[in-house]
């Protein structure tokens, strides 16, 4: 991070600026029947907030997406993504070559989270890890919930052993928060802002956790403990499900069009011809145009989120005169825009093509909404974007991947999952067949 940048990060942190967003977002909140039972987790964070507070965290959550920022994590990702196949390069030596996805998946973006998040390395993918286990054993307690009506009640809920479960894991999850931000309180105090910017900017990374105790609003108050936990928290689940699901399902997709996956390769392989050690840099996140077509077309067909909610809190007027009445909660189908035959023609079949340059012009921005959209749209789509390009782009150039024995099972849970875990077939290239 150049002197320039950390001089602009910081100016950012120390004032966000509001803009005109937070009316819209205020139209239209979350509808909270279902986001409520990840409120004692999650607390008052980006997903869950609403109205003024939601507005303000957004602004001053802002400059921690910063392009200077997410730099740095290009390298965590490399890291993260190298120890995930070393372990399926020793996992195939011993006889074991069908993977499933999501088990990897998910813990190789926990462990970059780790590190993203708090500067913390817990080597989860190589041992067990009783804060990364918690957050595991949280997002499966919340999706099972919501199938068990007669549970969504809090008093009966907590009576039940899983909601037991649930509360000793949000308990040791908070406390792992708590203490990062308290030993980070206590190297604060004695250097500026813009001393431990540069500081930090040396190291290369900023940790969002310094983010969070650094920035200010307009008014010159800084985010509370509990807030910046609520924050931190909010993103450690955020963000590993959903890229976790978004890359299992393009390599999913990648095996069944070998013909796609090989020139994804071409394209990583002529990248890095002449580099050593073969690592993606930040520079060459628009240097793979195809692979990020293929990610795209992914989404569309496999979208990690497949459905949003939003309650009004007034009467919205459509184009065509119709009204939608305040109080009524609307369902946003992300998967059903995705695959709205009117907006894309043979829905089901993968075709990375429909997102060349020349045939986005005459779409609609709203026909593909991965990462939701309008002010409410999710504010790491940067971050995830990077991640999956990364991590697929390393994955190809050392792998082959090949379908699995059965046909996966589309599972919408908290994200869209695969019944049974999506299995795949990986040959490392050296020894695959040519």
């Amino acid at each position: 991070m150049t002197s320039a940048a950390v001089s602009g990060v910081s100016r950012s942190l120390r004032g966000a600026t509001g803009s005109g967003v937070t009316w819209a977002a205020a139209i239209a909140p979350k509808d909270m029947v279902f986001y409520s039972f990840m409120k004692p987790w999650l607390g008052d964070g980006l997903l869950l907030s609403a109205g003024d507070k939601w507005g303000r965290h957004r602004r001053m959550l802002t400059p921690a997406f910063h392009f200077n920022i997410l730099k740095p994590y290009v390298k965590i990702f490399n890291g993260t993504a190298n120890v995930m196949h070393a372990k399926w390069k020793r996992l195939v030596s011993e006889g074991s070559n069908h993977l499933d996805m999501f088990e990897h998946i998910s813990l190789m973006t926990l462990d970059s989270l780790q590190k993203c998040v708090f500067g913390f390395d817990s080597n989860c993918q190589e041992k067990p890890s009783e804060y990364i286990a918690a957050i595991l054993e949280l997002s499966a307690l919340v999706a099972k919930r919501h199938q068990q009506i007669l549970l969504h009640t809090d008093f009966l809920y907590y009576l039940t052993p899983d909601g037991q479960r649930f509360r000793r894991a949000c308990r040791l999850v908070h406390n792992f928060t708590d203490a990062v931000i308290q030993e980070r309180r206590r190297t604060l105090p004695d250097q500026g802002v813009d001393d431990f910017l540069e500081a930090k900017a040396k190291t290369k990374t900023l940790d969002f956790i310094d983010v969070l105790l650094l920035t200010k609003d307009e008014d010159g108050k800084r985010l509370s403990d509990e807030d910046i936990r609520a924050e931190a928290d909010t993103f450690m689940f955020e963000g590993h499900d959903t890229t976790a699901s978004g890359l299992s399902w393009v390599l999913y997709n990648l095996a069944k069009h070998p013909e796609y996956q090989e020139r994804c390769r071409q394209e990583v392989q002529e990248l890095l011809r002449d580099r050593e050690p073969q690592e993606i840099e930040w520079d060459d996140m628009t240097q793979l145009p195809f692979l990020t077509m293929c990610i795209k077309e992914s989404l569309r067909l496999h979208p990690s989120v497949t459905v949003i909610s939003r309650c009004c809190s007034q009467d919205i007027v459509l184009p065509d005169g119709r009204v939608i009445p305040k109080g009524v909660t609307c369902l946003i189908s992300i998967f059903g825009t995705h695959h709205n035959p009117s907006v894309w023609p043979d829905p089901e079949v993968y075709n990375p093509f429909r997102f060349d340059p020349e045939n986005i012009k005459e779409r609609s921005p709203l026909a593909f909404i991965p990462f939701s959209a309008g002010p409410r749209n999710c504010i790491g789509q940067t971050f995830a974007m990077t991640e999956m390009k990364v991590v697929l782009a390393l994955t190809l150039l050392r792998f082959r991947v090949l379908p699995g024995e059965e046909e996966p099972r589309r599972k919408p849970e908290l994200i869209l999952r695969a019944e049974g875990g999506l299995w795949l077939r990986v040959e490392p290239l050296s020894a695959a067949p040519r």
